[in-house]
């Protein structure tokens, strides 16, 4: 089963599985995956299985959906793709072995991977991450920078919220004029 794993520091390793046929992202908790970080839309982009496809469809949000830094209004996600909510990094694990090729539709699956070895009942892992790559922070790719402000998006509704408001008040006030001068008109003769 596919699933996105968050790699930001603070939320590395929250994953979420791909289950429906539509999921939606954002920073408010009516979404169905919910990511709490203020580069994210409330409604930021929605997340469509289409077969053995994963689509993202960006929501017009105010910070962009990006793959591997290219900005997409609707794109398919491929494993190991990087995947950016605003400045939230997310990769999409499909399930297969990483380098695994994909199997054909009828073929029988490749064999399991022979365990590993353990010591005393532990596992042996190879070398991981090192304290001094932690201490230093991942790279990241240029044009990525977390130090940036954010823009608030135009609510243009209000915009004409207003104008519409100003005009009946003109229209109100020349009626008011009108019917005055009829009704000083009418008292005069």
């Amino acid at each position: 089963m596919a699933k996105l794993v968050i790699l930001n520091q603070g939320m590395n390793g929250r994953t979420f599985d791909l289950q429906i046929e539509r999921t939606t992202v954002g920073r408010v908790e009516d979404n169905t995956f919910q990511i709490a970080d203020a580069s994210v839309s409330s409604h930021h982009a929605e997340i469509l299985l289409r077969g053995s496809d994963v689509v993202i469809r960006d929501l017009n949000s105010t910070n962009g959906t990006f793959i591997n830094n290219e900005k997409i209004s609707e794109a398919p996600l491929k494993s190991g793709q990087t995947l950016r909510f605003g400045q939230v990094e997310i990769k999409l694990d499909d399930g297969k072995p990483a380098g695994a090729p994909p199997t054909p539709a009828g073929a029988a699956p490749a064999p399991a991977a022979p365990k590993r070895p353990t010591e005393g009942g532990t596992m042996v892992m190879s070398r991981g991450v090192s304290l001094t790559d932690l201490e230093q922070g991942g790279t990241r790719p240029p044009g990525f920078d977390t130090n940036t402000v954010f823009s608030k998006k135009k609510n243009k509704v209000n915009t004409y919220f207003i104008i519409g408001g100003v005009v009946v008040a003109i229209v109100i006030a020349v009626l008011i004029v009108i019917a005055l001068k009829a009704a000083n008109s009418g008292a005069q003769h």
